[in-house]
């Protein structure tokens, strides 16, 4: 389908043009993890006012620019090579340019490079400035409906193989929260059948495609997982992302805690809200925080998250 650039230049204009936007300046600009039309208006204005764009991949950036109907100077900067590249990045900056960093698609930093270069960049006294957008992570996690998280831990891609990789496997299922990990199509099985053979019982989101036109999010115990994926053989391409649901907490016995840390807490709820007061009688007294937050809950009397 063909696009109208200047009116889509005209509309990003009309939406961020009036927002300050500091003239030399590191833009981490976040870019679609697949469908195009979820490139930000913000972003669109601040790709055309940069004076170059550093990127993870000169041709997935040029085709992006080009379909925004932008011609910018390119600078690569990927896994490989950032903490030099990041040099040629400083100098525009020196310079009193401004430059924007993209990742191949979503948000730099996360689970792509530009860490290394926001943390030069920051050093040498520049300002850094997010463009957010989309984020494979966070889309992920909108449609898992895991009730039972408090936040989460991103995980990215495990290692490739061997020990490492059964050894930070293991670390995810020992822990309770809520977790997003990546995988390859490749590896994919091999992923469904290790979860289900180490935690069969353990909720799981996979997410497939996301935002592209065979985009697939599946909820199931990971028991499930492997004949799943066997089902159609088309489950087995694309990229993955894949939420590894929270585990509910253990009822918990309150006279198992110690006086001490229900004192504390009990203080600490009358100015706070639930989880913040639960979290620093946790730190303070020591006591484990599934078990108070589970008490604040019992005391509350509604058994409701704050």
């Amino acid at each position: 389908m063909n696009i109208d650039t200047s009116v889509l230049r005209a509309a990003a204009q009309a939406a961020a043009g009036h927002q300050h936007h500091a003239g030399a300046a590191l833009y981490v600009v976040a870019t679609p993890i697949g469908n195009l039309a979820d490139t930000t208006l913000r972003a669109i204005h601040v790709l055309g006012l940069v004076d170059a764009v550093a990127c993870e991949d000169t041709r997935v950036t040029a085709t992006l620019l080009r379909h925004l109907g932008l011609d910018k100077p390119l600078l690569a900067l990927h896994t490989h090579n950032e903490h030099q590249a990041s040099a040629a990045v400083l100098a525009r900056l020196a310079q009193g340019q401004a430059v924007a960093y993209v990742s191949d698609a979503g948000t730099p930093a996360i689970s792509d490079p530009g860490a290394a270069l926001v943390a030069h960049a920051a050093a040498a006294g520049h300002a850094v400035v997010p463009i957010p957008g989309a984020s494979s992570a966070t889309a992920a996690l909108s449609v898992a409906g895991d009730t039972v998280g408090q936040g989460f831990v991103f995980v990215g891609f495990l290692p490739a193989k061997g020990g490492d990789r059964r050894t930070a496997l293991a670390a995810c299922l020992a822990s309770a929260a809520t977790q997003v990990l990546f995988e390859a199509p490749h590896r994919i099985e091999q992923l469904a059948a290790a979860l289900a053979d180490a935690a069969p019982a353990r909720r799981v989101t996979l997410c497939r495609e996301l935002t592209k036109q065979f985009e697939t999010v599946a909820t199931m115990a990971a028991a499930a997982l492997p004949a799943w994926l066997a089902a159609d053989a088309h489950r087995l391409r694309g990229e993955f992302v894949l939420v590894l649901h929270a585990l509910p907490a253990v009822a918990v016995d309150a006279d198992a805690l110690p006086a001490s840390a229900l004192r504390t807490l009990d203080v600490l709820l009358r100015a706070l809200p639930l989880k913040q007061a639960v979290a620093l009688a946790a730190e303070l007294s020591g006591a484990p925080r599934n078990a108070l937050y589970a008490h604040a809950l019992q005391a509350r009397g509604d058994g409701a998250s704050a």
